[in-house]
């Protein structure tokens, strides 16, 4: 992968975010199911097309029709072809929540928590083996990849100082703040605001 992340070609274009995803699926009523009985998601509309396919739009922001579109068409026994769902929370509880639920649900595998030093997460499998995260920022910023596991049933306090203790450790730490201008400075956004 190219390094270059200025092309000038490039430097006009309005500035775009993510707004969606899809995916396709083996059974389409059980992963609406999932999505919606276990995650939270709510359908805001659904399809079945003349040729038999279906769709469900999903959301779990009042204001965005989806976040989420679920297509049946997927073949059966055949591999997940996404690498990962990964959802923002606003709070290191929330993603102990997310946890909770993950740890009750037998439909759920593979789950494991980590620290990315810029993040907290918690990943898991979803029924058909898509990988799903959860995750909260943490206020600094380490140089990525960098994951380290760690106990959400311990304390907040706990994490946060455990957390800490690990990242000022490591080269390239910063604070998170720090990061986010930098980055802005870097994509030549100059009406950049914090959002924290």
């Amino acid at each position: 992968a190219s390094t270059n992340q200025r092309d000038p070609i490039m430097t006009n274009l309005p500035r775009a975010t993510l707004g969606h995803i899809g995916i396709y699926v083996i059974d389409f009523d059980p992963m609406v199911d999932f999505y919606t009985g276990v995650l939270g998601f709510r359908v805001s509309d659904a399809a079945k097309r003349p040729d038999g396919s279906q769709l469900a739009f999903m959301s779990n922001d009042p204001n965005a029709h989806h976040t989420l579109v679920l297509f049946s068409g997927r073949v059966p026994d055949s591999p997940s072809n996404i690498n990962q769902l990964s959802l923002h929370v606003d709070t290191l509880d929330d993603v102990r929540r997310y946890w909770e639920v993950a740890k009750n649900e037998p439909r759920i595998s593979g789950i494991r928590t980590t620290s990315h030093g810029n993040a907290w997460s918690v990943y898991f499998q979803d029924p058909e083996d898509n990988r799903i995260e959860f995750y909260t920022d943490t206020p600094w910023h380490v140089p990525q990849p960098c994951g380290m596991l760690i106990d959400l049933s311990k304390s907040n306090t706990e994490l946060i100082a455990e957390t800490e203790a690990q990242v000022r450790a490591l080269d390239g730490f910063k604070s998170f703040k720090d990061f986010r201008v930098e980055n802005a400075k870097n994509m030549g956004v100059t009406d950049f605001r914090l959002t924290f």
